[in-house]
């Protein structure tokens, strides 16, 4: 029975994502709209720094500051 749910579920989300990818259209991002001012596109380093170092980094310091801030260790003395 459980795998039979398993199965029906992962095949909602499958059917789900292929909607949405169906009926998204970017054919249309190439048309320019009234008022559309793009800026300079980033460079490899630029696109790496922001789309993956940013998040490791602040990952990083959230998981230190866990580490750090964390109460329920018990104390040695």
């Amino acid at each position: 029975m459980d795998k039979k749910n398993t199965l029906r579920a992962g095949a909602l989300a499958a059917g789900t994502t292929l909607m949405m990818l169906l009926m998204t259209s970017p054919a249309l991002a190439l048309t320019r709209d009234d008022g559309d001012d793009p800026g300079p596109g980033l460079s490899v380093a630029e696109t790496l720094g922001l789309f993956v170092v940013t998040p490791l980094v602040i990952f990083g310091v959230i998981a230190g500051l866990v580490m750090v801030l964390d109460k329920s260790r018990k104390q040695h003395a």
